[in-house]
């Protein structure tokens, strides 16, 4: 049988009845329901939008002090070509080559440290036999600059340009930095202009990078690459603590290992070249050597750094002043002596005709003397001397003359000559004093026999 069509009001209440407690669970369900559907992601901030004091930087610094480091170029003279068949003007003709010497353009990098009077502090390897130097700041201007004195030693020079405007840089605390203290090197590497690199301070003290020994370099991990020499090694608060100068580079690039002349032993070598535009350096009068531990213990002593004073020269100021062969100096005008060159490096850049305060330990006592400097009369091959002690640097000490410095694989050193060794006869004729080795040896023969002890033991050299 066909069932009756449905009615309107039978369709309108076929669907399940809505009751008080299913109204309930339906609006706790709802709840529910906007809590766990997520509502639509917030509008992403514009990069513009972040704070830029959040993010970590040196930028503000930098600004005031990238102004103060400069590019240099210097052009020098050089011969065209090493071939002496080069220097005959009819093979030059025939192959038609110039007639005039090449110019040769190096660049390196300098740092403004007077913006008065225009002085700049540069690398004596960088203007080193320079012909012309142009100095260029950060805001393009370029300058023709005055070498005002230059200090192959410390691998210092000083020069000044006459401008307006400048921007110079406010010297550090160089005694006061510490192992991993953050520091920034300025410069302009491969010539490719101003670049900033960053890193921390690796080591203090650094030496025996330059055969003459007036070292006392800042070792550092911040990039320092050809080009950079000369340029600022700052603090994180923008405060120059070194001049940027020398890297090991084995294979001609930076490995992390770069050096950088110490601002108080640049500032010291600065003063000398505005007063005297060389370097004139000082002496007490005594040879030394480092504190070692063995030496401690023989010395009866706890001290852990110093130098020990192994000679004092007759009537020298040390001489003058009471120091003996044994005393143990540990600290020059109240700043502490890590070793003898650390010593040297003090002495030797002392203003001479200034007095320096001498604090050291004798038999455990510690003593205070004050002495005056005297100009150092180191005299390094002079004329008179044989060309086979070539690459030896000799001192008066203690009515002997002592060879203080021997360059690497040269003439001296390939003939058996050792830093250290006390010459106290030349050919048979004692010796006193440089000048007395000079006479001595003026217009030596084939033979050059040294009277000199080594270690202790007297030894007899014999130079053909």
């Amino acid at each position: 049988m066909a069932r009756p069509p449905a009615r309107k009001e039978d369709l309108k209440n076929s669907g399940p009845k809505m009751t008080a407690r299913s109204s309930k669970y339906v609006g706790v369900f709802a709840a529910l329901v906007l809590i766990l559907v997520p509502g639509p992601p917030p509008a992403a901030q514009p990069p513009s939008a972040i704070s830029a004091s959040t993010q970590p930087s040196l930028a503000d610094v930098l600004e005031g002090v990238t102004p103060a480091v400069v590019n240099i170029a210097v052009r020098s003279r050089a011969p065209a070509e090493t071939n002496p068949l080069y220097n005959d003007p009819f093979f030059r003709r025939y192959f038609n080559l110039p007639e005039q010497q090449q110019q040769r353009l190096s660049a390196g990098s300098g740092v403004i440290v007077d913006a008065d009077k225009g002085y700049i502090l540069t690398n004596h390897h960088v203007v080193a036999a320079a012909g012309e130097i142009a100095v260029t700041l950060k805001d393009r201007r370029r300058f023709t600059a005055e070498l005002v004195g230059s200090d192959e030693a410390t691998d210092m020079a000083l020069l000044k340009i006459d401008a307006d405007k400048l921007t110079a840089l406010s010297f550090g605390d160089s005694g006061a930095l510490r192992v991993g203290d953050s520091v920034v090197a300025i410069g302009n590497p491969f010539g490719l202009g101003q670049t900033v690199t960053s890193g921390i301070v690796s080591a203090l003290g650094r030496g025996g990078i330059n055969v003459e020994g007036y070292e006392d370099f800042i070792q550092t991990d911040a990039s320092i690459n050809p080009g950079n020499s000369g340029g600022a090694l700052v603090t994180a608060d923008g405060r120059l603590v070194g001049i940027n100068t020398a890297i090991i580079a084995p294979a001609g690039g930076n490995v992390g290992i770069g050096f950088a002349v110490p601002i108080a032993m640049a500032s010291a070598v600065m003063e000398q070249l505005i007063e005297h535009g060389e370097v004139r350096r000082g002496r007490i009068g005594i040879s030394a050597q480092d504190l070692t531990p063995d030496l401690a213990e023989a010395l009866g002593i706890e001290q852990s750094y110093g130098a020990v004073v192994g000679g004092v020269e007759r009537n020298s100021p040390a001489a003058h002043a009471g120091l003996r062969a044994g005393d143990v100096i540990i600290a020059v005008n109240d700043r502490k002596i890590t070793g003898s060159a650390d010593l040297r490096n003090r002495i030797g850049l002392a203003p001479v005709g200034s007095e320096v305060e001498i604090e050291y330990r004798r038999d455990r006592v510690p003593k205070t003397v004050t002495m005056r400097v005297e100009p150092d009369e180191t005299i390094a091959n002079p004329g008179s001397m044989p060309s086979r002690l070539d690459g030896a640097e000799f001192q008066d000490a203690a009515g002997n003359v002592i060879v203080s410095s021997v360059e690497d694989g040269s003439a001296a050193a390939r003939a058996g000559l050792r830093m250290g060794d006390v010459i106290v006869a030349a050919n048979r004729r004692p010796v006193a004093t440089v000048a007395e080795l000079a006479a001595a040896l003026k217009n030596a023969g084939g033979t050059i026999a040294l009277d000199l002890f080594r270690g202790g033991s007297k030894h007899l050299l014999v130079i053909r």
